[in-house]
């Protein structure tokens, strides 16, 4: 089911979702897009097919728990959670500026829906297992979704939530990893190798599957079907392009924080939506 080098088309809905992000990032005069565009098709296959809420009541107990443990790539949360009427649409113009509720990493109890304030990396696993350990002393049914950047496992927080996991058999717990292949400053294999990547959640008591992480199909085949194992937490790899639908921006480590741009640069970008290589 991996598809590493395979490209993958982006359809209507999900070039639609990267055009609200780039005009949401030209509006806030700063961001990191490229960590943004690389989640799209995860975050639009969970929202639209599979995470359990109510936007109306986000505090609903019975909902499913989605952290977004790669803060900094909150463009991708924002535009979906406001397509899902968490919140009024217009408060993706006031991204980054005073008076607005969005800022450059989530913030738990300012916006809605938004379930762990997160950005420095490494903690949304050990708050996602907290909140699957609630689920079964509470015996509630929900499930827990914590999307993780490749950089960002470097941590070793996120290994001990692993192994925590694995060790209480928590099957309603999810790790969604978005390897794109790319950190701040460098690529992963030059700053901190990771394979055998799916050997090493493996090992720490996951079950393990690889997708390609732009193919909505491939995506709904496995979340729609968890856990795929009962007993043990699942780890999900999904392979995935830096900047993912943008040429300028695909696998271009300048893009991963930007400011002080022209907005006529993203106006341009916005126009060719979707007209890449990768």
């Amino acid at each position: 089911m991996v598809a590493a080098e395979k490209k993958s088309s982006l359809d209507s809905r999900s070039l639609q979702l990267r055009k609200k992000i780039l005009e949401t990032f030209s509006l806030g005069g700063r961001g990191h897009p490229a960590s943004a565009l690389s989640l799209v098709e995860i975050m639009r296959v969970l929202y639209d097919d599979v995470l359990r809420f109510d936007a109306s009541d986000p505090n609903w107990p019975l909902r499913d728990r989605c952290v977004l443990s790669k803060g900094h790539g909150c463009l991708a949360l924002y535009v979906l959670l406001a397509d899902k009427g968490f919140f009024p649409e217009d408060e993706l113009g006031k991204f980054c500026k005073a008076g607005g509720m969005l800022g450059g990493h989530p913030e738990y109890g300012r916006v809605p829906g938004v379930e762990a304030s997160t950005g420095s990396l490494g903690h949304g696993p050990s708050i996602g297992v907290g909140f699957a350990l609630n689920a079964r002393i509470d015996k509630l049914d929900y499930r827990v979704f914590v999307i993780l950047g490749d950089g960002e496992i470097n941590e070793g927080t996120v290994w001990e939530a692993a192994m925590s996991a694995g060790k209480h058999a928590l099957d309603n717990m999810v790790f969604i990893i978005d390897y794109n292949k790319m950190q701040s400053y460098g690529t992963v294999d030059a700053v901190q190798p990771l394979e055998p990547l799916a050997d090493k959640w493996r090992a720490f008591g996951c079950a393990v599957v690889e997708v390609d992480g732009h193919s909505v199909s491939e995506l709904q085949l496995v979340l729609r079907r968890l856990p795929l194992q009962d007993g043990k937490p699942t780890a999900v790899i999904c392979h995935t392009v830096k900047g993912k639908g943008v040429r300028e921006m695909e696998n271009n480590l300048s893009w991963h924080h930007k400011s002080g741009f022209d907005e006529g640069v993203i106006a341009a970008m916005i126009s060719r939506l979707g007209d890449c290589v990768a």
